[in-house]
């Protein structure tokens, strides 16, 4: 079993998921809008363009989400992170660098107690993340 976030946006799926592959070195394997599906005709042509489903893969890891309607928005994404836990503090600080990009910092990338690496931020499209590094290998 794997447990995979799924992330809901207010239209900037696109540009989230894009962000992300970059950031995280992952590949998109699936993007795909609602005029490209079978009810597309049941969606009104200014949402076409939204995201009805995308799939980020990450190592052996995936994050997926989609676009919510207009009629239907989200509020934001406050009240969970998404942790990320990586093999080093090159890429710890790699990692953080890149997600905080445009977003603001919760808490610097330092050492604790229990990591060589911990910091927390909150990215450009309001998706909250920690990145872990244990230890240095």
């Amino acid at each position: 079993m794997k447990i995979n976030p799924y992330l809901i946006f207010n239209g900037d799926c696109k540009a989230a998921f894009e962000f992300y592959a970059q950031s995280l070195s992952g590949q998109i394997e699936a993007m795909t809008t609602f005029g490209d599906t079978p009810a597309a005709e049941h969606v009104p042509q200014d949402l076409h363009n939204l995201i009805i489903h995308t799939r980020l893969v990450v190592g052996d890891q995936a994050i997926m989400g989609s676009d919510t309607t207009p009629d239907r928005p989200t509020d934001n994404m406050s009240g969970c992170s998404i942790s990320l836990n990586v093999d080093s503090i090159a890429e710890a600080e790699r990692v953080f660098s890149a997600l905080s990009e445009g977003g603001s910092v919760q808490m610097p990338l330092e050492t604790t107690f229990w990591a060589a690496r911990f910091g927390m931020l909150v990215d450009r499209f309001g998706v909250s993340w920690m990145v872990n590094c244990e230890k240095d290998q």
